[in-house]
């Protein structure tokens, strides 16, 4: 697992000081089940360090391109001493997150550095409060083991400041996000200095394909496919990380 560790430890580097793409993507099966996917592209990080990021990796110059697949469920076994000792709300948040599974893919060579993560869901319901319980990952995070500590590393993905639900029934799917009154001021504040910088570049983007064609979409941006069952909105990162009520979205079906 170390090198597994050394790997997410660069990859947090990557969403912390690199211009990234994030893609959120929903597949919905005409019986309502799924898959839901969160994709970064480092593309642009590998780029300018993608040599040294390879050298740290391997210990050598020239390494090798690096595919690596783990489940959450695998990270939580091993912390499993740690999580008995939070509380149950907090026991509760990680339970909705041990079906996810992360893939890294990196090639210092080609410049590339993209890494996911999927989990299927039984309905679309069961999305609820997942970016959430993102944050609730920095729970597993202790002083001793913060560089050693794979899931705890990736709560920065994770938002705190917001509910995020979805609705499915055939007719009208909805992405709905309220922001927490009590956050507010703290999103003002976040929405300042070094941590605006790093994210002007990137962008967000939400992928979306149904079992039946879209006849409208509440954001007039939008692009359809040309069977017009999937749907593509992009927006800057800024407006996820700021203002993230932008990102609410409804879709009625033909």
């Amino acid at each position: 697992m170390i090198k597994l560790y050394k790997i997410l430890s660069l990859s947090l580097l990557v969403l912390m000081f690199a211009s990234c793409n994030f893609t959120e993507n929903i597949e919905v099966r005409p019986d309502g089940t799924g898959k839901f996917s969160l994709e970064v592209d480092g593309s642009g990080f590998m780029a300018m360090a993608g040599d040294k990021m390879g050298s740290e990796l391997s210990g050598k110059k020239g390494t090798k391109a690096i595919d690596s697949t783990f489940s959450f469920k695998q990270i939580f076994e091993e912390k499993k001493d740690s999580i008995a000792k939070l509380s149950a709300e907090q026991q509760a948040a990680l339970k909705k997150l041990e079906n996810f599974v992360m893939k890294i893919k990196m090639n210092p060579e080609a410049k590339q550095l993209l890494f996911s993560m999927d989990t299927p869901f039984k309905s679309i319901n069961d999305l609820d409060g997942v970016m959430e319980s993102m944050g609730a990952l920095k729970d597993l995070k202790g002083k001793s083991d913060k560089n050693s500590n794979p899931a705890a590393m990736m709560s920065s993905i994770g938002t705190d400041n917001s509910k995020l639900s979805f609705s499915y029934n055939g007719k009208n799917f909805s992405r709905k996000v309220i922001v927490l009154k009590d956050q507010i001021k703290k999103i003002a504040a976040d929405s300042t200095g070094m941590a605006k910088m790093i994210f002007a570049s990137s962008k967000y983007t939400l992928k979306y394909h149904f079992p039946k064609a879209v006849k409208s979409v509440s954001n007039p941006d939008a692009m359809f496919s040309a069977d017009r069952k999937t749907i593509t909105v992009e927006y800057p990162f800024t407006d996820y990380s700021e203002n993230p009520e932008k990102l609410n979205l409804n879709v009625v079906f033909e």
